[in-house]
């Protein structure tokens, strides 16, 4: 499971439920909740934070707040 899937189920959210809300298909959202391999575009991640009602940068942080800049 990805990131986003593990968020979503802490939220207990329906991924059917926020496909449709999005426009999203149901196997866009399963391939970003379960596969390690897709990659999150920033317009899906705005569409899905608007349909499970968080702020865009919450789950931006959520999702990838872990990252740091490289420090010389």
């Amino acid at each position: 499971m990805t990131k986003l899937g593990n968020y979503l189920d802490q939220k207990s959210v329906n991924k059917s439920e926020i496909a449709r809300k999005t426009g999203l298909s149901r196997a866009r959202m399963n391939e970003l909740t379960l596969s390690d391999r897709s990659h999150l575009r920033a317009e899906e991640l705005f569409l899905i934070a608007l349909a499970i009602n968080v702020a865009p940068c919450e789950l931006l942080t959520a999702l990838y707040g872990r990252l740091k800049l490289v420090e010389k």
